[in-house]
C-alpha cells in the first residue's frame, strides 16, 4: 500500500502512540511500528517508545522516527519498587509496565494515545473512534483476578460483557485523569499506590490496565463503546520468518498477531 493511498484514509483527531518495551522486544518492535504506520486510520502525531536505558532501542528509535522516553522519568517509582513475586513466578516487571501504560498522558502530548504492547503486530487497518464513540477490541475470555482487582478499586463489579485484555488500547487522557481522581478519591491514596495495595499478591494475574480503564468508561456510558472483536492470534514463530503470502492469509482472519514466546527470548507474555 503506497503512502499516498493510506494517508487519504486517515481520519478523525490526530492520536499519540506509546510502546513500552526492553531489549527483548527488538525483534519485533520494527514490525510493530511499521504496522501502525500502514494501518492505524488515524493521523499519528508522534510515536513514543518507553524503556530502561538502553543504547539498542535508542538507535532503533533514531532509525524509525521514534521519541525514546527513559522509563524512569515516567513514574515517581522503579520496577525495583514494586515487590509482586512468588518462588515460582516474578511479575514486578509487567505490573511495572502496566502502570507506566496508565501514566502515559503526562508523555503523550495528544488527548488521544495508543498503548501497544511491544510484541504485538497490526496485519489489518484499525480505526480507534467513530461518530464519537470509543472503539474497544474485545476477546472473550480473561483473568477472575482482574476483576477483583477492579472491584476493590472502584467498588462496584466492572459491568462490560467482554474482556478487553487485546494487546492495545485508545486511552482519552480526559477519563484516564478522571479515572484517576476516582481511585484516589475512593482510596485516599495516589491512584498507583491504591492499584499497588488493591491487588491480591499471591495471584499471578492480579491487575489488568486495559480492563480496568475499559470497564471504567463503560461504567460511565455504555452507549459511548463501540466493541470490536481483536481477533488476535498467537504465534510462536517470528514476525521476520513470515512471507507475505502468509501474512495476507493470516490477515483474512485475524486482525493482529502476537509473539509472546519469541524463539531466542524467553519472556512472558506482555514484558
Amino acid at each position: 500500500m503506497s503512502a499516498t493511498i493510506a494517508e487519504s484514509k486517515r481520519s478523525g483527531p490526530p492520536i499519540d502512540v506509546l510502546i513500552p518495551a526492553i531489549d527483548k522486544d527488538l525483534a519485533t518492535l520494527p514490525h510493530v511500528i511499521d504496522g501502525l504506520r500502514q494501518y492505524v486510520r488515524h493521523p499519528i502525531s508522534h510515536i513514543y517508545i518507553v524503556s530502561p536505558a538502553s543504547s539498542k532501542i535508542r538507535s532503533m528509535c533514531a532509525r524509525k522516527g521514534c521519541i525514546f522516553v527513559d522509563e524512569r522519568t515516567v513514574l515517581p517509582f522503579t520496577k525495583q519498587d514494586i515487590h509482586y513475586s512468588s518462588p515460582r513466578w516474578n511479575r514486578s516487571g509487567w505490573l511495572y509496565q502496566q502502570l507506566l501504560k496508565l501514566n502515559g498522558d503526562h508523555v503523550c502530548r495528544e488527548r488521544y494515545f495508543l498503548v501497544i504492547d511491544a510484541d504485538t503486530v497490526l496485519i489489518r487497518p484499525h480505526r480507534f473512534r467513530t461518530e464519537g464513540k470509543q472503539i474497544f477490541y474485545c476477546r472473550n475470555w480473561s483473568q477472575p483476578e482482574y476483576f477483583r482487582t477492579y472491584k476493590r478499586l472502584l467498588g462496584a463489579p466492572a459491568p462490560a460483557p467482554r474482556s478487553f485484555v487485546t494487546h492495545y488500547m485508545l486511552f482519552d487522557k480526559n477519563k484516564l485523569a478522571e479515572l484517576k481522581r476516582t481511585i484516589e478519591s475512593k482510596h485516599g491514596l495516589r491512584w498507583h499506590a491504591a492499584i499497588l495495595r488493591s491487588i491480591n499478591k499471591k495471584r499471578q494475574f492480579g491487575f489488568s490496565e486495559f480492563e480496568t480503564y475499559a470497564n471504567y468508561v463503560y461504567s460511565r456510558n455504555p452507549g459511548s463503546v463501540v466493541m470490536r472483536s481483536a481477533a488476535n492470534k498467537a504465534l510462536h514463530s517470528s514476525m521476520s520468518s513470515l512471507g507475505a503470502g502468509q501474512l495476507r492469509k493470516l490477515a483474512r482472519t485475524y486482525r493482529s498477531l502476537s509473539f509472546h514466546q519469541r524463539k531466542g527470548y524467553s519472556v512472558p507474555a506482555k514484558r
